[in-house]
This record gives structure tokens, sequence and C-alpha cells, in this order.
């Protein structure tokens, strides 16, 4: 049996092997991480998964789940007991996402599929399945928080102009392959140990004027075009009418904004280069 153990968490052993051998370290990285360092990433109640992370994640699929649940037979009771407990498991993790229950998704479906087999199911029901899946499918692919993709549409001009000009995203930054002077607020996990850390995100929203006050202090250290959400644009307003910033793009992201996240993406700029507005 110990054996048995043994070959089944065989990377688990290696990782620990590596860290005593270069680091004299009683340590294994991906425990260590989860259950101590997740938490510096964001934390979430312990009954996020039940309540909002695995009903989000099924969607249109839950009433049929919890009804397949109850039409389960003995044989695939071991089933459910085992997404029950996947998801507790998560659930004493600080840090929660969305994409940590996905492997539980296929053996929920089966029970999903045990409602759609019943008879006043099968017709009907399959079809508005589809079409409840069909519409947050187009709408969250094509529409919903589309915004960096469509503004790094605007700022790829930036690279046939001058290697001269300067970038800062006061947000999330999306792809952009060119040698562009890009800086963007980080929000890298603490893995030192140190309580009192604090991100650079969360600096700069603490009092953005005074962050931006301090990060450019004369003319010459500005840079050419600052990307924000307009949820941002009023704060910092007085930054931006002393220093002659312009708006000269509005990009849609979504329709929820909610906290740091706007409506709009703006792009302020000190010259002429770009004047867009995207609209949805």
């Amino acid at each position: 049996m110990w054996l048995i153990f043994v070959m089944q968490n065989y990377n688990l052993w290696v990782k620990y092997a590596l860290d005593l051998f270069f680091y004299s370290l009683h340590v294994i990285p991906t425990c260590r991480y989860f259950f101590n360092k997740s938490k510096k990433l964001s934390a979430h109640p312990w009954h996020w998964y039940f309540t909002q992370g695995l009903p989000v994640v099924l969607g249109p699929h839950l009433p049929l789940f919890l009804h397949g649940c109850s039409l389960a037979t003995k044989k695939h009771r071991i089933l459910l007991i085992t997404v029950l407990w996947i998801t507790a498991i998560y659930s004493l993790l600080a840090h929660k996402e969305f994409r940590f229950v996905y492997p539980v998704l296929p053996l929920c479906m089966i029970f999903s599929g045990e409602c759609t087999n019943i008879k006043p199911c099968k017709h009907g029901g399959n079809l508005l399945l589809l079409l409840f899946s069909l519409i947050p499918a187009l709408y969250t692919g094509l529409i919903h928080q589309r915004g960096p993709l469509d503004v790094m549409h605007d700022l790829q001009q930036l690279c046939d102009t001058s290697s001269s000009k300067r970038l800062v995203a006061l947000m999330f930054c999306s792809h952009l392959h060119c040698p562009l002077n890009l800086r963007f607020l980080e929000c890298p996990p603490d893995l030192t140990g140190n309580e009192e850390y604090v991100d650079e995100a969360d600096v700069f929203f603490s009092n953005p004027l005074h962050w931006l006050r301090t990060s450019f202090p004369s003319q010459s250290t500005l840079p050419s075009h600052i990307l924000l959400f307009d949820c941002l644009e009023k704060e910092i307003s007085s930054f931006l009418e002393e220093n002659r910033f312009a708006k000269k793009a509005e990009i849609f992201h979504t329709h929820f904004p909610e906290g740091r996240v706007g409506r709009n993406i703006l792009i302020y700029t000190r010259g002429s280069e770009l004047k867009t507005k995207v609209e949805f």
C-alpha cells in the first residue's frame, strides 16, 4: 500500500528531493504555495465554490444537475461524492478561481444527462438547454470584456511610428508584440513571507494621484500615452489636465463594470496619433 502511495505521488517526492538537495528545505512547493501563498493573490469565502463557482461554471446545466443528483442510482453516487470531495478540498484554499473546478464538469454532465433522459425533458428540455447555452456563449465570447483585444489593435499603430513612444497602462495588459516602451501595474504574489507586502496595483489604487506624481515627477519622465478604465478618469483628471493629456480613444469593454474595471477603456495621449471610439 505504501508503494502505491509513493508511486501515485512521485512528482511531489521529486520536487521535495530537489528542494532538499539545492536549498536544504523540507518543503513540498505545491502544498506550500496553495495553502500559504495563494491567499496573497486574492481571498474568497470558504463557500464560494458551492454558492458561486460551481453554479456559474455549470450555467444552464445547474437545474438539470441538481435534479439528476436526486435521480442518481447507487453506482453513480460515488461520482457525486467525488464532485463534492474535490470541490470541498479546493474550498480550503484562500484563492479561488472558476477554472479550478473545471475537472469536475465531466462528472457533473453525467447527472445532467440522467435528467435529460426523462421523456418530459427529452425534446423541449434539450432545445432550451441549447438555446440558453448558445446565447451566453456568443455574448461572453464575442462581446463581454473584449476591450483588451480591441485596444491593442489601436496601440499597434504606435509600433509603426516611433520608438520614442512610452505607454503606461493603469490596468491589466494584453498582447503587444513590438519594441514599445510599456509599463503596466504589476500584482505578483509575495513569495518572501513578508506579511506587510503590498503589490504595485494595490499601492496605485490606494492613492492614484500620488502614485502618478511620484512616478512621473517631471515633464521629461511623462509617458506619451496612458491607458485606463473610465471609472478611474475622474480621480486622476487633475493629473491629465495639468500635463495636457487629451482623450483620443474610447473602447468598449463590458456592460457590467465592477470595482476597478470600468465600462470602457480610454487612451489618453499628449499627441494626436489616435482618435477612435468603439461601442456596442
